[in-house]
């Protein structure tokens, strides 16, 4: 089950369950939209995988108890800013290797 992280790890901006601009890569790592395109391409800048938007878990109960209401989003902040200097030489390292690949 997806924790469904409250905010983004670099910024600390406000990602609400039913966000569109949160991203997150499989260890679900999770960062604002603008942070991904202005500082980390599709690479996250902890585990070097893609980010990729993160599902949106339907607000009200339309099947089976399978909703925000039973299972609610995290609540606690995952605020680590990242070295940008450090991620630059990641990503200049890895960016043009697919996500499939690295």
């Amino acid at each position: 089950m997806l924790q469904l992280r409250p905010g983004c790890e670099h910024c600390n901006r406000e990602l609400p369950p039913a966000s569109t601009d949160a991203l997150i890569c499989s260890f679900e790592c999770t960062f604002c939209r603008d942070c991904v395109e202005q500082h980390f391409g599709n690479v996250c800048p902890n585990c070097g995988g893609n980010l990729t938007p993160r599902p949106i878990r339907p607000a009200q109960d339309r099947r089976g108890g399978n909703y925000l209401g039973n299972y609610p989003a995290a609540k606690d902040v995952v605020h680590r800013p990242k070295d940008l200097k450090a991620h630059q030489l990641l990503r200049a390292n890895i960016e043009s290797i697919g996500p499939e690949h690295r």
